[in-house]
C-alpha cells in the first residue's frame, strides 16, 4: 500500500501545497525583487500540476490517492495564494470569494457522491482549464506589472466563464449521473 502512496505524482501534489510557505514568504516580505520570487514559486506550482498527471498516466502510477490528492490541491493553492495576494491588495475580495466558493461547493458535492453512490468524481475539463486560468490570474497579479494588465483581465474573466461551466458540469453530475464518474473500488 505504501508504494501506491509515495509515487513521484503524488509527492508533486504534496510539494504544491508546500509551495504556499515559500510564497507567502516573497509576498509578504520587502526582500528584493520579492514579486520576481514569487511569481516563480507560482510557475513552479504550475509545473507540478503538468507533471503530476502526466508523470502518473507516464508511469502507470494513477492511485486513488491521487485522484483525491491532485484536485485537493488545486484548491489548497489557488485559495490559499488568492488569499495572500488579497492581503497584499493584488487582486479583489470577490474573485477570491468565487475561487474558494466554487471549490468548496464542489467538495461538498464530492463528499456528498462519495457517500451516498461509493463514486469518486473525476475532475472535468473545464474545471482543469479553470484552475489553470486561476493560476494565469495569480501569476499576472503576483507580477504587478501594468503591461500585463489586460492579460490579468483576460484571464480572470475567462477562468470566471470556465468555473460556472465546469460547476455546470459537477452539477449535472450530482443531479443527473454521468460518464465522468467511476465507482470507487475501495
Amino acid at each position: 500500500m505504501l508504494q501506491r502512496i509515495w509515487t513521484i505524482s503524488n509527492f508533486l501534489s504534496f510539494c504544491r501545497i508546500a509551495l504556499l510557505a515559500p510564497l507567502a514568504y516573497f509576498l509578504l516580505s520587502d526582500i528584493p525583487n520579492n514579486r520576481m520570487w514569487a511569481a516563480g514559486v507560482i510557475a513552479l506550482g504550475a509545473l507540478t500540476d503538468f507533471f503530476d498527471g502526466y508523470i502518473a498516466r507516464v508511469l502507470h502510477q494513477v492511485t486513488e490517492l491521487g485522484k483525491i490528492l491532485d484536485p485537493i490541491a488545486d484548491k489548497i493553492a489557488a485559495g490559499g495564494s488568492g488569499i495572500l495576494l488579497l492581503l497584499i491588495g493584488a487582486i479583489p475580495l470577490w474573485y477570491v470569494l468565487v475561487v474558494i466558493g466554487r471549490d468548496v461547493v464542489i467538495l461538498i458535492g464530492s463528499l456528498y457522491i462519495r457517500s451516498r453512490k461509493n463514486i469518486i468524481t473525476q475532475s472535468n475539463w473545464p474545471g482543469k482549464i479553470a484552475v489553470s486560468l486561476i493560476a494565469l490570474v495569480v501569476f499576472f497579479s503576483v507580477l504587478g506589472d501594468t503591461r500585463f494588465e489586460s492579460y490579468r483581465q483576460i484571464s480572470l474573466w475567462l477562468s470566471v466563464l470556465m468555473m460556472a461551466i465546469s460547476m455546470a458540469l459537477y452539477a449535472q453530475r450530482l443531479f443527473v449521473g454521468g460518464s465522468a464518474m467511476r465507482r470507487s473500488d475501495a
